[in-house]
Formats: structure tokens, sequence, C-alpha cells
């Protein structure tokens, strides 16, 4: 179901993230996926990662691939490089950058950090900041922050290789890229329901 919770346009929607990698501590193939849509099946938003990762010391990865945007639409395909790891106080960063074949870049930064509720019982808060390099108007986006969100997943690892996960998920656009949003009648805050699958191959 899609509607409205206040007047000042939220929306309740479902969400999912998942990934999976293949290798060894140094050269790892890395998939990741990230979605959202409505309850009714209509997908607003949909991300494929494929990157190759390399480790530059025990703590941070170096990523380089491609990613594809199946929505929203027009599709759009990018170029990317990042670095992952881990900083003091065991909280986990990203920072990657797009670039499209359209010429127009985008950055993202995201930290996680795992509160081990029980052995199996993982609680983890996620926050993401999207940021443009430029106006985009076909795909709604102005130069600057164009989005913040920040989730809260509840994983169960059945193993480690395995864990399944839910979670709430609160997305906001802001500055010029709200009002893209405001004069095409989109909303510019979702809350959403987050399900998924961490998985290691």
């Amino acid at each position: 179901m899609h509607q409205p919770l206040t007047s000042t346009a939220v929306k309740i929607a479902t969400a999912g993230r998942g990934g999976a990698w293949y290798g060894g501590d140094i050269h790892r193939a890395v998939i990741k996926f990230k979605g959202e849509g409505e309850f009714s099946g209509k997908v607003d938003e949909a991300e494929l990662q494929a990157l190759y990762a390399r480790a530059i010391d025990p703590y941070f990865n170096l990523q380089a691939g491609l990613r594809y945007d199946i929505r929203p639409e027009p599709s759009r395909a990018y170029a990317t490089v990042g670095i992952e790891g881990m900083v003091p106080y065991w909280f986990e960063v990203g920072a990657a950058l797009f670039v499209s074949e359209k010429g127009d870049a985008h950055a993202r930064l995201e930290s996680y950090y795992d509160l081990n509720v029980t052995q199996r019982l993982i609680l983890q808060p996620r926050a993401e900041i999207d940021i443009a390099m430029q106006d985009v108007p076909e795909l709604k986006i102005a130069a600057g922050i164009s989005t913040l969100e920040a989730e809260l997943r509840q994983r169960y690892e059945i193993r480690r290789e395995f864990a399944p996960y839910v979670g709430i998920a609160f997305e906001r656009k802001v500055g010029q890229t709200a009002g893209f949003a405001r004069a095409a009648g989109e909303r510019v805050k979702a809350t959403s329901f987050v399900a998924g699958v961490r998985f290691m191959l």
C-alpha cells in the first residue's frame, strides 16, 4: 500500500539491499543490490553494482567496477570507484564516486555499526548521503547533497555466511532535489520497511 502518513508527504514502501562477494582476503568479486518499491509491486528504484575489490591494508578495500540503475528511468550506467573499511570503534565506512556515460558524477558516503544483541542477533544502524556534482534534470537531481537516508536493521545470522534481516528506513530529498520532486508531484520523504539477506560465497 502506498499512502501519505502526514501532510509533509511521507510514503510507506518496501526497500531492500543485498550483497555477496567471492574470493579471498586480498582479491574479491563483489555484487551489490539496492531497491525500493511500493507494496503494490511498482519498483521506484533499482540499482545493481558489480565490483572488483582489493585489500590495500588490513582494514580497507579499494573497489572499482560498474553500477547500473534500472529505475528510475531513464536507466543509466556508471563507472564506479570507491573505498570501504573499518575505522576505530568498529564503525564500517564507505565512499564511492560514480560517473555515468552521460558525464554526470555522483558520490555516496555511508556508515554502519554492528551491535551484538546475542551471538546471532545483530542490530545495525546505518546512514547514507548521496551527493551530486552537477544538476541532472532528467533524473530530478540537483547539485549538492541530494538525499539523506537513515536505516535500522535487525539481522539474524543463521550462519555467518547467511543472514536475513528486516528493518525500517527513512529517506529525505533535500535542497533543490526536493524542489524537483515537489514540482513533479513526488514525495520528498519516505518511510520504508526493509528486508533482505546478507550472504557470502
